[in-house]
């Protein structure tokens, strides 16, 4: 499934950056989602993960042409990034409909772990 994509392009030092990339921003949204859990309300939480989520969506591509722009010397420099998307592209990631590449499902994966981080039953201080 994922035999052509570009991710093995890059050569293993490439590929592995972009690996720390991806997950270093999975980790730092998912902790920006676990903020949100202080909010003892469980609909602001949700809303903030699909907020955050379509934030992700929106301004990752930026970031990631920023690794490529060190990657490959050629590249200009420039903004790729446009109007904010509609509800459509982060709903697709979300169901899997989008491009059928690494880069795409993991989006989808994000997405899903942003939405069931505030569905998590806090406990109380000092229970086990």
């Amino acid at each position: 499934m994922y035999a052509q994509d570009s991710f093995f392009d890059l050569s293993l030092w490439g590929r592995t950056g972009l690996l720390c990339l991806s997950a270093t921003l999975f980790i730092l949204f998912l902790f920006l989602a676990r903020l949100l859990y202080r909010i003892p309300r469980i609909w602001p939480r949700v809303l903030g993960s699909i907020l955050l989520f379509w934030l992700f969506v929106w301004v990752s591509p930026q970031i990631y042409y920023q690794y490529y722009h060190l990657l490959f010397e050629f590249l200009p420099d420039q903004w790729v990034i446009g109007w904010p998307p509609g509800p459509i592209k982060p709903l697709q990631f979300l169901t899997f409909q989008g491009p059928q590449n690494l880069s795409a499902h993991s989006q989808g994966v994000l997405g899903w772990c942003l939405l069931v981080v505030p569905l998590i039953q806090r406990r109380p201080c000092g229970t086990a």
